[in-house]
């Protein structure tokens, strides 16, 4: 079955709605939340420079129609770190053929 599909508000990165974090305002309420519930929903990348246009810009309140409490940006920034050292289990600039190459030359000499 296909993933669900979702766009981030911020950068407009389309990918499956798992890799995002979704910001909801709550039908009849209008409260503003993270996570869980029904009602308009957006949906933001986990990463520093997202978070940062989409508070800078108000880009959250625009797609949700409704005033986003600092606080909600709050949580997220204090979420932030806690994603990025999970997600980067290896160096990205570790190429894993380089490696293999300077083993191969390492082992002949």
């Amino acid at each position: 079955m296909k993933p669900n599909y979702r766009r981030c508000v911020s950068c407009r990165k389309v990918s499956p709605k798992e890799d995002f974090w979704r910001v909801v305002r709550v039908y009849p309420s209008h409260q503003v939340q993270l996570g869980q519930g029904m009602g308009r929903s957006a949906y933001l990348c986990p990463e520093a420079t997202c978070l940062q246009a989409a508070q800078k810009k108000n880009r959250l309140g625009k797609a949700l129609r409704s005033k986003v409490p600092p606080e909600l940006y709050q949580t997220l920034w204090e979420k932030l770190p806690l994603m990025s050292s999970t997600e980067q289990t290896q160096d990205p600039n570790d190429n894993p053929r380089e490696n293999l190459k300077l083993a191969a030359l390492t082992q002949q000499q």
